[in-house]
């Protein structure tokens, strides 16, 4: 399992929001150069990067992470309003590395069926925000019909294998993470390659996680606030790739 640092951004900051509310928001004296410069300099291959302005479909922030892309060896999995297959395309024209889609591929029956067509799957992360088993979309406003499982079924089935799944129970809090939730998603479906999201507050909560079958697992908040340090991510990744 390996560890994907995650840096949320709003109007170019670097922030965290508690439980995705957006009058909750910690913003962080560092800014998304520096943190991207800092994880590769410790050895990371993946961030995490959510474009919190994208999410309500302000694209401003996007020139400024292409720029940095461009400038720097990382693989960026990138998510936050992606409404098109353009905006897909565009993506990863521009370099990004995983797309990750969520909203769009619960209100719009076709979207996935679409997407499906470009032949890309192993680039696409299907993200799945879940609260007591519902599935949250818009910002964890709304709440989805289509029943969870019934919905990694319907993915799967048109070539979609990778799920980013956030316990918005947890999300934030620095609680633990959601356990229950992928142990549930995995026995269903094993063969899913699961990114684990939301919670995380120790090296221990990691651990936890490592002995399910979950490809990575997305650290935000506990390295902001000290709770696991960029040093032992690195020497967690590296035991990871050797075990791999």
């Amino acid at each position: 399992m390996y560890i994907i640092p995650a840096i949320d951004i709003l109007d170019k900051k670097v922030v965290r929001l508690r439980e995705g509310n957006y009058e909750d928001v910690t913003t962080y004296d560092v800014s998304l150069e520096e943190m991207i410069e800092k994880y590769q300099a410790n050895g990371t291959e993946i961030i995490h990067v959510i474009d919190l302005n994208g999410a309500k479909g302000d694209f401003k922030n996007q020139k400024h992470l292409f720029d940095i892309v461009k400038k720097v060896d990382m693989k960026i999995q990138y998510g936050g309003g992606i409404r098109s297959i353009d905006m897909v395309k565009k993506l990863t024209d521009e370099g990004i590395y995983r797309v990750i889609v969520g909203t769009q591929a619960l209100t719009k029956p076709t979207f996935l069926d679409e997407l499906s067509t470009l032949k890309c799957s192993d680039q696409i992360i299907i993200a799945i925000d879940v609260l007591d088993e519902v599935i949250k979309y818009s910002g964890w406003m709304e709440s989805s019909p289509v029943k969870l499982i019934d919905y990694i079924d319907r993915c799967l089935g048109l070539g979609f294998f990778r799920f980013l799944c956030t316990d918005i129970n947890k999300d934030g809090k620095l609680s633990g993470a959601g356990v229950d939730l992928y142990k549930k998603l995995l026995n269903h479906s094993p063969i899913i390659k699961l990114i684990a999201s939301g919670g995380i507050s120790s090296m221990q909560d990691i651990q936890e996680l490592s002995q399910l079958r979950i490809e990575a697992a997305v650290v935000g908040k506990a390295i902001y606030e000290d709770h696991i340090s960029i040093e032992e991510i690195k020497e967690w990744n590296l035991r990871s790739l050797i075990k791999f």
